[in-house]
C-alpha cells in the first residue's frame, strides 16, 4: 500500500482511487462489459465475450490507472 501526499497536503491511496474508477463487470447480452473513468470527461467501455478475459483486463487496467495516478501526483508535488 503506497500512500501519496498531494501538493495540498492531503494523503491519498492511488489503488483505492483506481479501484473506485472502474465499474463492476456486468453481463449485457452475449458480452461482459465494464467501464473505466480515465479522466473527468473520459469514460471508456470495454466488452468481452469471455468473463475470464474481462476480469483479467479489468485488473490490468486498474493497475495502469493506479500507476497513472501515482505519476500525476509526483509531477504536481
Amino acid at each position: 500500500m503506497s500512500i501519496v501526499e498531494t501538493h495540498f497536503g492531503t494523503k491519498i491511496d492511488p489503488s483505492r482511487i483506481a479501484f473506485g474508477s472502474v465499474s463492476p463487470i456486468t453481463k449485457s447480452g452475449a458480452f461482459y462489459v465494464f467501464s473505466i473513468r480515465v479522466d473527468n470527461d473520459d469514460i471508456r467501455e470495454y466488452s468481452f465475450t469471455n468473463r475470464n478475459r474481462a476480469v483479467a483486463m479489468r485488473e490490468v487496467l486498474i493497475s495502469h490507472l493506479e500507476n497513472k495516478i501515482k505519476t500525476q501526483m509526483r509531477r504536481r508535488a
